[in-house]
Protein backbone atom coordinates (compact mmCIF):
# COMPACT_ATOMS: atom_id res chain seq x y z
CA UNK A 1 0.00 0.00 0.00
CA UNK A 2 1.22 3.05 -0.88
CA UNK A 3 2.40 6.29 1.89
CA UNK A 4 -0.77 8.53 0.60
CA UNK A 5 -3.17 5.93 0.55
CA UNK A 6 -1.87 4.53 4.06
CA UNK A 7 -2.87 7.99 5.32
CA UNK A 8 -5.79 8.24 3.55
CA UNK A 9 -7.01 5.24 5.30
CA UNK A 10 -6.23 6.37 8.66
CA UNK A 11 -7.74 9.84 8.24
CA UNK A 12 -10.85 8.15 7.53
CA UNK A 13 -10.84 5.62 10.06
CA UNK A 14 -10.47 8.74 12.69
CA UNK A 15 -13.50 10.86 10.96
CA UNK A 16 -15.42 7.74 11.30
CA UNK A 17 -14.48 7.19 15.16
CA UNK A 18 -14.62 11.12 15.89
CA UNK A 19 -18.02 11.28 14.22
CA UNK A 20 -20.29 10.21 17.03
CA UNK A 21 -18.66 12.59 19.47
CA UNK A 22 -18.90 15.32 17.00
CA UNK A 23 -22.37 14.69 16.63
CA UNK A 24 -22.72 14.53 21.13
CA UNK A 25 -21.33 18.17 21.47
CA UNK A 26 -23.73 19.43 18.82
CA UNK A 27 -25.91 21.60 20.60
CA UNK A 28 -29.67 21.05 20.46
CA UNK A 29 -33.25 21.32 21.65
CA UNK A 30 -35.94 19.34 21.74
CA UNK A 31 -38.80 20.55 21.58
CA UNK A 32 -42.66 19.75 22.21
CA UNK A 33 -45.41 21.84 20.78
CA UNK A 34 -48.89 22.38 20.57
CA UNK A 35 -48.32 25.52 18.67
CA UNK A 36 -49.26 25.17 15.51
CA UNK A 37 -48.69 28.63 13.86
CA UNK A 38 -46.43 28.60 10.76
CA UNK A 39 -45.26 32.58 11.54
CA UNK A 40 -43.58 30.44 14.72
CA UNK A 41 -40.38 28.88 12.35
CA UNK A 42 -39.34 32.76 12.63
CA UNK A 43 -39.26 32.04 16.22
CA UNK A 44 -36.69 28.51 15.89
CA UNK A 45 -34.99 30.33 13.11
CA UNK A 46 -34.01 33.42 15.25
CA UNK A 47 -33.03 31.14 18.18
CA UNK A 48 -30.68 29.19 16.45
CA UNK A 49 -29.35 32.20 14.69
CA UNK A 50 -28.99 33.75 17.90
CA UNK A 51 -27.43 30.83 19.83
CA UNK A 52 -26.40 28.13 17.59
CA UNK A 53 -28.29 25.53 18.72
CA UNK A 54 -30.44 23.35 16.71
CA UNK A 55 -34.09 22.72 17.65
CA UNK A 56 -35.77 19.75 16.84
CA UNK A 57 -39.50 20.39 16.77
CA UNK A 58 -41.87 17.76 17.25
CA UNK A 59 -45.66 19.20 17.22
CA UNK A 60 -49.20 17.62 17.99
CA UNK A 61 -52.22 17.97 19.75
CA UNK A 62 -51.90 18.97 23.24
CA UNK A 63 -53.23 15.44 25.11
CA UNK A 64 -51.23 14.10 22.83
CA UNK A 65 -47.83 15.29 23.63
CA UNK A 66 -48.59 15.05 27.33
CA UNK A 67 -49.10 11.21 26.93
CA UNK A 68 -46.06 10.82 25.06
CA UNK A 69 -44.13 12.38 27.61
CA UNK A 70 -45.47 11.10 30.14
CA UNK A 71 -44.92 7.69 28.47
CA UNK A 72 -41.09 8.37 27.60
CA UNK A 73 -40.45 9.07 31.46
CA UNK A 74 -37.10 9.52 32.14
CA UNK A 75 -36.18 8.44 28.50
CA UNK A 76 -37.96 11.33 26.92
CA UNK A 77 -35.74 13.02 24.65
CA UNK A 78 -38.18 16.52 24.87
CA UNK A 79 -36.60 19.36 26.65
CA UNK A 80 -39.35 21.57 26.46
CA UNK A 81 -43.21 21.62 26.44
CA UNK A 82 -44.95 24.86 25.13
CA UNK A 83 -49.00 24.84 24.58
CA UNK A 84 -51.79 27.61 25.11
CA UNK A 85 -53.86 28.50 27.37
CA UNK A 86 -53.31 27.78 31.13
CA UNK A 87 -55.87 24.66 31.41
CA UNK A 88 -53.38 23.03 29.16
CA UNK A 89 -50.60 24.06 31.35
CA UNK A 90 -51.98 23.50 34.89
CA UNK A 91 -52.94 20.16 33.27
CA UNK A 92 -49.09 19.26 32.24
CA UNK A 93 -48.10 20.51 35.80
CA UNK A 94 -50.17 18.15 37.53
CA UNK A 95 -48.70 15.39 35.80
CA UNK A 96 -45.24 16.21 36.99
CA UNK A 97 -43.31 16.95 33.82
CA UNK A 98 -42.30 20.51 34.67
CA UNK A 99 -38.61 21.01 36.20
CA UNK A 100 -38.26 24.11 38.61
CA UNK A 101 -36.33 26.85 36.37
CA UNK A 102 -34.60 29.44 38.00
CA UNK A 103 -33.55 32.14 35.78
CA UNK A 104 -33.12 35.95 37.13
CA UNK A 105 -34.43 37.01 33.91
CA UNK A 106 -37.13 35.68 33.64
CA UNK A 107 -38.36 36.23 36.95
CA UNK A 108 -37.57 40.21 35.73
CA UNK A 109 -38.96 40.16 32.19
CA UNK A 110 -42.24 38.01 33.10
CA UNK A 111 -45.11 39.45 34.83
CA UNK A 112 -46.00 37.38 37.81
CA UNK A 113 -49.79 37.21 36.76
CA UNK A 114 -48.37 35.17 34.00
CA UNK A 115 -45.35 32.61 35.32
CA UNK A 116 -46.14 29.57 38.25
CA UNK A 117 -45.03 31.02 41.77
CA UNK A 118 -42.79 27.68 41.86
CA UNK A 119 -41.08 28.86 38.26
CA UNK A 120 -42.26 25.47 36.86
CA UNK A 121 -43.86 27.42 33.76
CA UNK A 122 -43.77 30.87 32.00
CA UNK A 123 -46.03 32.70 30.13
CA UNK A 124 -44.75 33.88 26.82
CA UNK A 125 -47.91 35.96 25.20
CA UNK A 126 -51.35 37.01 26.29
CA UNK A 127 -54.79 36.74 25.05
CA UNK A 128 -58.00 38.79 26.19
CA UNK A 129 -61.52 36.96 26.11
CA UNK A 130 -63.26 39.70 24.65
CA UNK A 131 -67.33 40.27 24.06
CA UNK A 132 -68.20 40.57 20.39
CA UNK A 133 -71.38 42.23 18.88
CA UNK A 134 -73.10 42.68 16.11
CA UNK A 135 -73.06 46.65 15.36
CA UNK A 136 -76.30 47.07 14.27
CA UNK A 137 -78.09 44.53 16.81
CA UNK A 138 -76.12 46.24 19.84
CA UNK A 139 -75.38 49.83 21.00
CA UNK A 140 -71.91 50.82 22.39
CA UNK A 141 -71.54 50.62 25.77
CA UNK A 142 -75.08 48.27 25.75
CA UNK A 143 -72.75 45.15 26.88
CA UNK A 144 -69.48 46.32 29.39
CA UNK A 145 -68.77 43.14 31.52
CA UNK A 146 -68.20 39.55 31.79
CA UNK A 147 -71.76 39.60 34.02
CA UNK A 148 -73.49 41.49 31.24
CA UNK A 149 -73.56 37.59 29.56
CA UNK A 150 -76.01 35.81 31.84
CA UNK A 151 -78.19 39.23 31.70
CA UNK A 152 -82.27 37.70 30.21
CA UNK A 153 -81.97 40.62 28.15
CA UNK A 154 -79.92 38.47 25.89
CA UNK A 155 -82.03 35.14 26.03
CA UNK A 156 -81.17 33.63 22.74
CA UNK A 157 -78.60 35.94 21.31
CA UNK A 158 -75.38 34.49 22.37
CA UNK A 159 -73.21 32.53 20.78
CA UNK A 160 -70.04 30.35 21.99
CA UNK A 161 -67.78 27.38 21.67
CA UNK A 162 -68.65 24.54 23.78
CA UNK A 163 -68.16 24.72 28.01
CA UNK A 164 -65.64 21.74 27.62
CA UNK A 165 -62.84 24.13 25.51
CA UNK A 166 -60.06 24.84 27.40
CA UNK A 167 -60.84 29.13 26.28
CA UNK A 168 -64.13 28.78 28.44
CA UNK A 169 -63.07 26.92 30.92
CA UNK A 170 -60.80 29.28 31.62
CA UNK A 171 -62.76 32.27 32.03
CA UNK A 172 -65.48 30.31 33.74
CA UNK A 173 -62.62 29.18 36.35
CA UNK A 174 -61.90 33.17 36.73
CA UNK A 175 -65.61 34.02 37.29
CA UNK A 176 -65.36 31.46 39.81
CA UNK A 177 -62.25 33.44 41.53
CA UNK A 178 -63.69 36.62 41.48
CA UNK A 179 -67.74 35.82 42.06
CA UNK A 180 -67.15 32.61 43.86
CA UNK A 181 -68.92 29.54 43.35
CA UNK A 182 -72.52 30.12 44.08
CA UNK A 183 -72.40 33.30 41.89
CA UNK A 184 -70.58 31.58 39.12
CA UNK A 185 -72.64 29.16 39.24
CA UNK A 186 -75.75 31.59 38.44
CA UNK A 187 -73.76 33.08 36.17
CA UNK A 188 -72.99 30.15 33.82
CA UNK A 189 -76.63 29.37 34.01
CA UNK A 190 -77.51 32.34 32.74
CA UNK A 191 -75.23 32.23 30.18
CA UNK A 192 -76.98 28.88 28.87
CA UNK A 193 -80.04 30.04 28.84
CA UNK A 194 -79.32 33.28 26.79
CA UNK A 195 -77.38 30.24 23.69
CA UNK A 196 -78.60 31.19 20.24
CA UNK A 197 -78.08 27.86 19.21
CA UNK A 198 -75.80 24.79 20.71
CA UNK A 199 -72.43 25.60 20.86
CA UNK A 200 -70.27 24.43 17.90
CA UNK A 201 -67.26 25.61 16.21
CA UNK A 202 -64.76 27.70 16.94
CA UNK A 203 -63.64 31.53 17.76
CA UNK A 204 -64.03 32.99 14.37
CA UNK A 205 -67.20 31.15 13.34
CA UNK A 206 -68.61 32.45 16.66
CA UNK A 207 -67.36 36.16 14.84
CA UNK A 208 -69.21 35.04 11.32
CA UNK A 209 -72.24 34.20 13.35
CA UNK A 210 -72.70 37.56 14.94
CA UNK A 211 -71.98 39.21 11.64
CA UNK A 212 -74.37 37.12 10.02
CA UNK A 213 -76.91 37.81 12.66
CA UNK A 214 -77.37 34.57 13.70
CA UNK A 215 -76.77 36.18 17.26
CA UNK A 216 -76.21 39.47 18.67
CA UNK A 217 -72.85 38.69 20.74
CA UNK A 218 -70.21 36.11 21.33
CA UNK A 219 -67.04 35.09 23.08
CA UNK A 220 -63.80 35.11 21.30
CA UNK A 221 -60.30 35.86 21.94
CA UNK A 222 -59.32 38.91 19.94
CA UNK A 223 -56.48 37.35 18.17
CA UNK A 224 -58.95 35.67 16.11
CA UNK A 225 -60.79 38.96 15.65
CA UNK A 226 -57.31 40.40 14.35
CA UNK A 227 -56.65 37.97 12.13
CA UNK A 228 -60.22 38.81 10.24
CA UNK A 229 -58.94 42.84 10.33
CA UNK A 230 -55.50 41.48 8.46
CA UNK A 231 -57.36 39.39 6.04
CA UNK A 232 -57.48 40.55 2.31
CA UNK A 233 -60.40 38.34 1.94
CA UNK A 234 -63.50 40.40 1.11
CA UNK A 235 -65.37 37.41 3.62
CA UNK A 236 -63.53 38.38 6.38
CA UNK A 237 -63.55 42.48 5.88
CA UNK A 238 -67.03 42.12 6.03
CA UNK A 239 -67.21 40.32 9.34
CA UNK A 240 -65.22 43.10 10.67
CA UNK A 241 -67.01 45.81 9.05
CA UNK A 242 -70.30 43.77 11.11
CA UNK A 243 -68.68 43.61 14.15
CA UNK A 244 -67.10 45.07 17.16
CA UNK A 245 -65.30 44.23 20.17
CA UNK A 246 -65.53 45.13 23.81
CA UNK A 247 -62.86 44.42 26.49
CA UNK A 248 -64.79 43.78 29.49
CA UNK A 249 -64.82 44.84 33.13
CA UNK A 250 -63.07 47.86 32.46
CA UNK A 251 -64.44 49.57 35.58
CA UNK A 252 -63.25 46.68 37.94
CA UNK A 253 -60.94 43.90 37.26
CA UNK A 254 -60.37 44.37 33.92
CA UNK A 255 -60.49 42.06 31.27
CA UNK A 256 -59.62 38.10 31.27
CA UNK A 257 -56.64 37.21 30.59
CA UNK A 258 -54.81 33.60 29.09
CA UNK A 259 -51.36 32.54 28.19
CA UNK A 260 -49.12 30.85 26.02
CA UNK A 261 -46.06 29.51 27.60
CA UNK A 262 -44.59 26.16 28.84
CA UNK A 263 -41.49 25.24 30.82
CA UNK A 264 -38.13 22.81 30.87
CA UNK A 265 -39.48 19.37 31.34
CA UNK A 266 -38.13 17.48 34.02
CA UNK A 267 -35.95 14.69 32.74
CA UNK A 268 -34.64 17.05 29.84
CA UNK A 269 -31.55 16.05 28.48
CA UNK A 270 -30.36 19.37 27.69
CA UNK A 271 -31.40 21.61 30.22
CA UNK A 272 -29.19 24.46 29.19
CA UNK A 273 -30.23 24.75 26.18
CA UNK A 274 -33.61 24.64 27.33
CA UNK A 275 -33.36 27.87 29.87
CA UNK A 276 -31.88 30.01 26.59
CA UNK A 277 -34.85 28.74 24.22
CA UNK A 278 -37.34 29.94 27.28
CA UNK A 279 -35.32 33.63 28.22
CA UNK A 280 -35.04 33.74 24.15
CA UNK A 281 -38.83 33.73 24.26
CA UNK A 282 -38.70 36.62 26.66
CA UNK A 283 -36.44 38.92 24.65
CA UNK A 284 -37.71 41.99 22.15
CA UNK A 285 -36.83 39.86 19.57
CA UNK A 286 -38.97 37.12 20.12
CA UNK A 287 -41.95 38.90 22.25
CA UNK A 288 -42.55 41.32 18.78
CA UNK A 289 -43.17 37.94 17.13
CA UNK A 290 -45.88 36.44 19.03
CA UNK A 291 -47.75 40.05 18.06
CA UNK A 292 -46.48 40.59 14.27
CA UNK A 293 -47.16 36.76 13.66
CA UNK A 294 -50.28 35.30 15.42
CA UNK A 295 -51.86 38.61 16.67
CA UNK A 296 -51.03 37.64 20.44
CA UNK A 297 -49.53 40.29 22.75
CA UNK A 298 -46.03 40.05 24.27
CA UNK A 299 -46.22 39.07 27.83
CA UNK A 300 -43.57 41.27 28.62
CA UNK A 301 -44.65 44.90 29.36
CA UNK A 302 -43.48 47.31 26.81
CA UNK A 303 -42.42 45.71 24.07
CA UNK A 304 -42.79 47.36 20.69
CA UNK A 305 -44.04 45.59 17.90
CA UNK A 306 -45.27 46.39 13.91
CA UNK A 307 -49.20 44.93 13.97
CA UNK A 308 -51.53 47.88 12.93
CA UNK A 309 -54.44 45.85 13.65
CA UNK A 310 -53.61 44.83 16.94
CA UNK A 311 -52.31 48.09 18.01
CA UNK A 312 -55.75 49.64 16.32
CA UNK A 313 -57.42 47.88 19.49
CA UNK A 314 -56.22 50.02 21.60
CA UNK A 315 -54.84 50.51 25.31
CA UNK A 316 -57.17 48.44 27.89
CA UNK A 317 -56.96 47.58 31.45
CA UNK A 318 -56.36 43.61 32.01
CA UNK A 319 -57.08 41.16 34.72
CA UNK A 320 -53.78 40.67 37.02
CA UNK A 321 -55.22 37.72 38.61
CA UNK A 322 -52.25 34.89 38.84
CA UNK A 323 -53.78 32.35 35.83
CA UNK A 324 -52.75 29.58 38.16
CA UNK A 325 -55.78 29.99 39.72
CA UNK A 326 -57.65 29.80 36.91
CA UNK A 327 -56.07 25.95 36.32
CA UNK A 328 -56.98 24.92 39.70
CA UNK A 329 -60.05 26.31 39.27
CA UNK A 330 -61.23 24.65 36.07
CA UNK A 331 -62.57 21.27 37.80
CA UNK A 332 -64.93 23.66 39.27
CA UNK A 333 -66.07 25.31 36.18
CA UNK A 334 -66.74 22.11 33.74
CA UNK A 335 -68.58 20.94 36.81
CA UNK A 336 -70.45 24.23 36.58
CA UNK A 337 -71.06 24.01 33.05
CA UNK A 338 -72.60 20.23 33.43
CA UNK A 339 -75.03 21.09 35.59
CA UNK A 340 -76.29 24.12 34.09
CA UNK A 341 -76.18 21.77 30.37
CA UNK A 342 -74.01 24.27 28.65
CA UNK A 343 -72.58 21.41 26.81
Amino acid sequence: MSRNRSLAVVLAVGLVALSPALMAQEEVLNLYTARHYPTDEALYAGFTKQTGIKVNRIEGGEDALLERIKAEGANSPADVFITVDIGRIWRADQAGIFAPTKSALLEKRIPAAYRDPRDKWFGFSARARVIAYNRDMVKPGEITRYEDLADSKWRGKLCTRSSAHPYNLSLTASMVNHLGEAKAKAWVEGVKANLARDPKGGDTDQLRSVAAGECAIAIANQYYYVRLMRSSKPADRKVVEKVAIVFPNQGDRGTHMNISGGGVLKHAPHPDAAIKFLEYLASDQAQAHFANGNNEWPAVPGVKFDNPALASLGDFKSDEINVAKLGQAQPVAQQLADQAGWK
